[in-house]
């Protein structure tokens, strides 16, 4: 089982990868090669795994090293950081701001929730990524992130020392390209029975809200298609290929861009919106504004 991390090691298994061997690390750390490769077989054994391969003189990460290198450059970059900052040095540059949103998330929400952290007055350099939501959630416990945007909140199933800050709720409204929405305006819900669906994948939350609506309706519309990225379902949607929901708050967005005509809305279904960071008590001033703005501005005010 791996022990607890020798730092001093850990330094000079972060030289030797860079240096690309032991000779130059040492002659960099003036430290005996004997020495060196002494602690890096101690790190080995903490680690529970060799960190190289060696390939005739030349030395090689193993996947185990990766992984550990990553780690290190990671840890020496932020103890540079601090070294600088102790001494007064300003740090260059805006800060970065990292968020990943499920991808199931339409894209004009998640813009609308982050935006308002761009408009703080300090620089931020935002990174936005999107994924499934576990894996966003591990980038989260270790730092890789600063804030996931969710439809479902973070539960123990996750397992995961994290926090959510519930932005806000939507009831659905359905669209259809004009040819589509002049059939299936009238009669709404019903009109949904045989209709040409366009639907989010059953793994998410919201797809499975719908479905049940569906079935105590008793209504069992037509699947055409079935999606992980919302944009591409709208895409699909603008050119006829049948029926799609989206969140109410940004109904009016939806048809300008693509074209496409409100059929019916229900708040039967509401779809819920959640920050997830690792502070209980935000912090974090990119995290706050995008909290306070889209509980304010977005949602109208949740609690």
């Amino acid at each position: 089982m791996p022990g607890s991390i020798n730092y001093k090691h850990l330094h000079y298994f972060w030289t030797v990868a860079h240096e690309g061997s032991i000779a130059r690390a040492s002659e960099k750390l003036h430290i005996t090669p004997q020495t060196i490769s002494g602690q890096l077989s101690l790190l080995e054994e903490r680690v529970g795994n060799a960190l190289f391969s060696r390939l005739g003189r030349r030395l090689e990460l193993t996947e185990t090293g990766r992984l550990v290198l990553r780690y290190a450059d990671e840890i020496f970059e932020l103890g540079r950081e601090l070294s600088d900052v102790l001494r007064g040095a300003p740090i260059v540059g805006p800060s970065e701001f990292i968020v990943s949103a499920a991808s199931a998330l339409p894209k004009t929400i998640v813009y609308k929730i982050i935006e308002p952290a761009l408009h703080l007055s300090h620089d931020i350099s935002l990174t936005s990524k999107e994924g499934p939501v576990e894996a966003m959630l591990a980038d989260l416990a270790i730092h890789k992130v600063d804030m996931v945007l969710s439809d479902i909140p973070l539960t123990a199933a996750f397992n995961v020392k994290a926090y959510n800050h519930f932005l806000g709720e939507s009831g659905l409204s359905f669209f259809a390209a004009p040819a589509l929405a002049k059939v299936y305006k009238r009669n709404f819900p019903q009109s949904l029975n045989n209709a040409p669906m366009l639907l989010p994948t059953e793994q998410y939350a919201i797809r499975q809200q719908f479905d049940r609506w569906l079935n105590e309706l008793q209504i069992y519309p037509m699947i055409r298609g079935q999606f992980d990225d919302s944009a591409l379902m709208k895409s699909f949607g603008q050119a006829a290929m049948g029926i799609f929901f989206m969140p109410s708050i940004i109904q009016q967005e939806v048809c300008r861009n693509f074209g496409v005509r409100v059929i019916g809305h229900t708040d039967e279904i509401k779809q819920k919106f959640y920050a997830i960071s690792a502070e209980r008590k935000v912090k974090h001033p990119a995290v706050s504004a995008i909290c306070d703005t889209a509980r304010d501005a977005l949602f109208g005010g949740a609690s």
